[in-house]
């Protein structure tokens, strides 16, 4: 922390400043740097950040938990990772809504920075700790979830593990990206011995299946590759296995990662499909967390981490824009005034601060920091926004930077956890000078940069600081920066109090002509609805709003601005849920290019809101390297299913490009099914900045919520053989059912910006490869295999490809690390689909059996597992990567009863043993009653005759 320190005092001028963060980047690009996310330095991670919910109900148990939790976790990772990683120092992020202790105060930290996060799950939808992974196999996840039910209550600890080794599982999934090695889908499967097996790793993991009357052999357990109703299969609480954590922490011999020798590479679970069948500890030997760590020397443990305990205070922004001679250009001046009244009306958050600062070669405060508590104050602001710019000044951004601190720093004497959102189109050479100034603030800075002119280096106060960063190209919708300032929330996480943004429509509408439009109120939503329409030249259309009702809301009620252009109709109490439809009428003699945007908030606390954020893979890009755009849909927590998802993105010079964004497992997107729609974008025409926007649309009565909560979860046990007992936990919570909305729903959300450098001037040849298959699958019927997967494209995940290469072998490393060498499938008559298609290819393994050659890395010849995987070639001879690895047993299954495994053998002599004896002991009885019988009637007949 000593460069913050430097930076703060330093008063020696721009130079040094400069000298400072060059300095910083030359050690590391995100070094230290607040927003930056967790960092290793030496053993030890800094900077883990922990963020409870506004919504959770105060209590301090929680964090006592926390603290207690993620010290064990230490000790544990430390031990699994033979001594190589810790956890230093943690934040623990408390929200404002709980009382006020001695807590510190926040700087740029914030709840949607969080790496763990602590909320509920809607609800009673079970407690599993989760990790929600968008990215492949050996790439860091999102962030990881705990109920807070699942920190407090001790019950839970008998069925997932101690939470320390819960938590360790969990960090794997983030940090290092393997995936669980258990299955639920697949909870089985035939080894290549021609044995039944559970799905776990490693194998050597003891355990017995059991039936509602107790123990029982498994082939009544098992029907259609499916447990049978009332059967489970339980693990033994004594194990001699020492792994894998990412399959069951819980049990306690198990303190390590499964690795090369210990992996169980025939489970069909995600760990195999994702990582193509390699161990967890190999993926995590190649992160990068462990190029630069050695294990530590000696046997002493390393120090229980440090503890940070902090808490938001007051929200406080101020908006810090431009009116240098650039903002004449192109209407930026108009659009700016348009989408910050929208922005101080609506988006900004009751009880917030928020000021106003201007600047072209000097900065200039409008209006000091004002507390947004009624619509009058909020029209007080607005009327402090700029009207004219300088047409002769250049612009100094960091004047209007320094300007902007000092009204932040009004309110406490300091400006921590302030933010700041800076608007300009200024080409200013000189913006590095303020650089060390924002590292040092506290301040969240979040860039709009306006036109290609504005500042190449205006994006990294943004980096350096965690702020979002935005890009408006003139030629683009007049209502991209009405969605840029509709993105910025005040990222405490509570989405109760967030505007969302319904809709953005442009369009250009004839002189005397109309256009009526749709627009989804849906039962999630419906307070503070606000239609805003804003027009470029002449006056305003005619407008009318009609709700589901039928109720006619007209040009009257609407409130004009005519100095901004614009028209806002603010619904009364909370909107009727159901399709609303808007009417605009040119009245004038030429045609008018009208925008409208429609914001609202929940309706309720009971209910979540569909929520939308659009985000990419990285910030900058080099050509041909291509750029992986994601949203993710959410109710709450849970996933949202079908919808249709469309990116547009937008580039300094040249036509926008409309990306249908997928949810299916394939191309891009890692995990079918778990709210986050993705695809690669290649269509790079110039070097520069790109602008992102993502419209979503949901149909009513189509399946909308998943079952469960998706991602990466720690295993929940339901109970273990202990000494030849069984010990069942308590049941574990249903998931979720599905839901249908009535009305459905629609959400557009700005995904911030993006560079890209490198793009030839000119024509170029072909450069994009298909794309790597992910989700290939084998199965055996009767003597053929059937092969199936998603067609991915001509380039990446786009077009049509042209032919396929399937290669086979016995040896899992011939198809991994030398697949040409692998023997080759017939593809003759295989061609390509379009992109997206699910294809299937049947071949008959007994064509190339004969020529698979025999094992050289030891394996029995008895197993008869084969390894398949496959490439894709386009029309240039582009090559993909070789897909995922998928196995397929050539023995012939089981007829009736499976060969049994070794804890099977010995469950079913027992049972056979029982079945002995029972027997013997009903011959004893049998005899013994026959020999009692024999002996009455004969005293019988003895008295007889004596009478």
């Amino acid at each position: 922390m000593l460069q913050y320190k430097m930076a703060h005092r330093s008063n020696t001028g721009p130079v040094r400043g400069l000298k400072l963060v060059t300095l910083l980047f030359a050690l590391s690009p995100e070094l230290l740097l607040p927003g930056a996310g967790v960092k290793l330095q030496g053993n030890g991670y800094d900077g883990l950040l922990v963020a409870i919910n506004p919504q959770v109900p105060e209590n301090l148990s929680l964090i006592a938990n926390i603290k207690e939790m993620l010290t064990e976790a230490s000790f544990y990772l430390f031990n699994a990772t033979k001594r190589r990683v810790f956890f230093r120092t943690i934040q623990i992020l408390i929200p404002a809504t709980w009382t006020a202790r001695n807590y510190s105060k926040v700087k740029q930290e914030s709840y949607e920075k969080a790496n763990v996060i602590v909320t509920e799950q809607n609800g009673v939808h079970g407690d599993d700790p989760y990790t929600l992974q968008h990215r492949g196999c050996g790439k860091e996840g999102k962030y990881i979830h705990f109920t807070p039910n699942f920190l407090l209550n001790d019950e839970l600890i008998a069925g997932y593990g101690s939470r320390g080794r819960v938590f360790v599982h969990e960090w794997a999934h983030l940090r290092w990206g393997v995936f669980d090695e258990y299955s639920k889908d697949k909870p089985f499967y035939l080894n290549g011995r021609n044995e039944i097996q559970v799905t776990r790793c490693s194998s050597g993991i003891t355990g017995v299946f059991v039936c509602e009357k107790g123990l029982c052999p498994h082939e009544d357990c098992i029907i259609s590759k499916l447990f049978r109703e009332g059967c489970t299969f339980l693990y033994n609480s004594t194990q001699n296995a020492t792994a894998s954590i990412m399959f069951m922490q819980s049990l306690p011999s198990v303190v390590e990662f499964c690795n090369a020798s210990t992996h169980n590479h025939e489970a069909p679970n995600l760990q195999n499909q994702k990582c193509s069948l390699r161990s967890t500890w190999d993926v995590i030997a190649d992160s990068s967390d462990f190029h630069h760590s050695l294990p530590m020397h000696g046997v002493e443990l390393p120090p229980p981490p440090t503890f940070s305990l902090m808490q938001s205070g007051d929200k406080v922004i101020c908006l810090v824009m431009d009116v240098s001679k650039k903002m004449a250009e192109a209407d930026r001046l108009l659009r700016l005034q348009q989408a910050a009244e929208l922005y101080l009306m609506q988006v900004v958050e009751v009880r917030t601060f928020v000021g106003i600062v201007t600047f072209g070669s000097k900065g200039e405060i409008r209006a000091q920091l004002q507390q947004m508590n009624s619509d009058d104050d909020r029209r007080r602001l607005v009327s402090y926004l700029p009207t004219s710019v300088s047409t002769k000044e250049e612009a100094n951004t960091c004047a209007g930077v320094k300007r902007g601190f000092e009204v932040l720093e009004k309110r406490n004497g300091r400006a921590d956890g302030s933010v700041m959102i800076l608007v300009t189109s200024g080409a200013d050479e000189h913006i590095s000078n303020c650089l060390p100034s924002a590292v040092s603030s506290g301040v969240t800075i979040h860039s709009i940069a306006l036109g290609s002119s504005a500042a190449g280096r205006l994006e990294e106060l943004s980096h350096l600081t965690g702020g979002l960063k935005f890009f408006i190209p003139d030629k683009s919708n007049p209502n991209r920066l009405t969605d840029a300032f509709c993105r910025i929330s005040s990222g405490t996480g509570d989405i109760f109090q967030q505007s969302l943004q319904l809709e953005s429509v442009y369009e250009t509408v004839p002189p005397q002509q109309q256009r009526t439009n749709p627009v989804t109120v849906d039962g999630a939503v419906g307070n503070d609805t606000v239609f805003q329409v804003t027009w470029q030249s002449s006056g305003p259309p005619e407008m009318a709003v009609l709700d589901p009702s039928g109720r006619k809301y007209n040009t009257s009620d609407f409130v004009i601005n005519l100095a901004f252009r614009t028209a806002s109709l603010r619904v009364p109490g909370t909107a009727k849920h159901g399709r609303w439809t808007y009417t605009l009428n040119n009245t004038h003699p030429s045609p008018q290019a009208l925008e409208v945007t429609v914001v609202s908030r929940a309706s309720s606390l009971a209910i979540y809101p569909a929520t939308v954020e659009a985000f990419v893979e990285r910030d900058s890009t080099h050509f041909p390297q291509p750029v992986i755009i994601y949203a993710n849909v959410r109710k709450g927590l849970y996933p949202i299913l079908n919808a249709t998802v469309e990116a547009t993105v937008e580039p300094e010079a040249g036509d926008p490009v409309v990306l249908q964004l997928l949810d299916n497992g394939a191309g891009a997107d890692v995990i079918k099914n778990d709210g986050i729609y993705s695809r690669y974008f290649f269509s790079f025409p110039v070097s520069g900045r790109y602008s992102l926007t993502v419209r979503v649309r949901h149909s009513p009565s189509i399946s909308t919520l998943a079952h469960s909560v998706p991602g990466s979860h720690a295993m929940y046990v339901p109970g273990y053989i202990a000494n030849d007992n069984i010990q069942m936990n308590a049941p574990k919570q249903p998931g979720r059912r599905d839901v249908e909305e009535q009305w459905g729903f629609s959400r557009v959300s700005a995904g911030g910006s993006f560079s890209v450098q490198g793009v030839p001037a000119g024509p170029h040849p072909d450069m994009f490869p298909p794309c790597k298959i992910t989700d290939l699958e084998a199965v055996k019927v009767e003597e053929d295999v059937i092969l199936s997967w998603t067609a991915p494209g001509e380039d990446f995940d786009q077009g049509q490809a042209t032919s396929y290469e399937i290669r086979m072998s016995k040896s899992l490393w011939r198809v991994r690390d030398d697949f040409d060498k692998a023997i080759l499938v017939n593809t003759s008559e295989l061609d390509p689909q379009q992109a997206g298609t699910r294809e299937t290819f049947t071949f008959s393994p007994k064509l190339v059996t004969d020529e698979l050659e025999p094992e050289s890395d030891g394996e029995i010849q008895e197993i008869h597992m084969v390894y398949v995987a496959m490439r894709t070639v386009d029309h240039n001879s582009l090559k993909s990567a070789v897909s995922n690895i998928a196995l397929v047993s050539l023995s012939t299954p089981p007829s009736s009863v499976p060969a049994l495994s070794r804890d099977d053998l010995v469950l079913k002599g027992v049972l056979i043993a029982v079945g002995l004896i029972a027997i013997i002991c009903l011959i004893m009885v049998a005899a013994h009653w026959t020999l009692n019988r024999k002996k009455r009637a004969l005293k019988k007949e003895n008295g007889t005759k004596l009478l």
